[in-house]
């Protein structure tokens, strides 16, 4: 990545727009997202539930629930993107990174966007967010389990230089190098609000 690697993990908040024009709102998960949470769950697909959680419920039970709420910015980072052109400033993506333990430098990754905003760079605007975020608590390297028919994910997850680790059975293992994802984030043509995120990290 070019310049100096110095950003500031303050933020609350980043305004940014879709490249088609949508202006949306990528902000850190609380404790009171929990509602829109199970919500935002049982309005992906079955097909994108399943991709996402592995399980073919429509619902997740409580305690998983709780869980993906409960991020407290050093053993848990998450952020979401809100769309702030429809009514109410409805949730349509999250991610999450769960730290192996509190000194460990490695976490678990995963992300989940609402169907109709599939293909419009939400998943990579929400990455660099929270890979910035993460490197500014220390993380360096994460952990990606997914499905190995999941074939977005994995185009995904490649373009940003994870590489490949456990590929025995239905689920991959891939690990990944925050600061060459992040470096892989800003060498994209697109999305256009990749730069005004990372912008917005950056320090002074």
């Amino acid at each position: 990545m070019s310049g100096s690697w110095s950003f500031q993990n303050q933020l609350g908040s980043v305004n940014a727009r879709l490249d088609n024009g949508t202006r949306i709102c990528l902000r850190r998960v609380r404790q009171s997202d929990l509602g829109e949470i199970e919500k935002g769950i049982s309005q992906l697909s079955d097909q994108s539930r399943y991709l996402r959680f592995f399980s073919g419920s429509k619902t997740m039970p409580p305690t998983v629930v709780e869980r993906l709420a409960s991020a407290d910015g050093i053993t848990h980072l998450a952020w979401g993107v809100i769309n702030m052109d429809e009514e109410g400033h409805p949730p349509i993506a999250a991610a999450h990174v769960f730290r192996e333990a509190e000194s460990s430098d490695t976490g678990e990754f995963a992300i989940a966007v609402l169907d109709p905003y599939h293909g419009l760079g939400v998943a990579r605007i929400l990455m660099t967010a929270l890979l910035l975020d993460c490197y500014c608590e220390g993380l360096r390297q994460l952990r990606i389990d997914i499905l190995r028919d999941n074939k977005k994910a994995y185009r995904l997850i490649r373009s940003v230089g994870a590489t490949p680790s456990v590929m025995e059975g239905s689920v991959a293992q891939y690990n990944l190098v925050i600061k060459d994802a992040i470096s892989a984030l800003q060498a994209m043509d697109r999305p256009n609000a990749i730069p005004d995120i990372i912008d917005a990290f950056s320090a002074g």
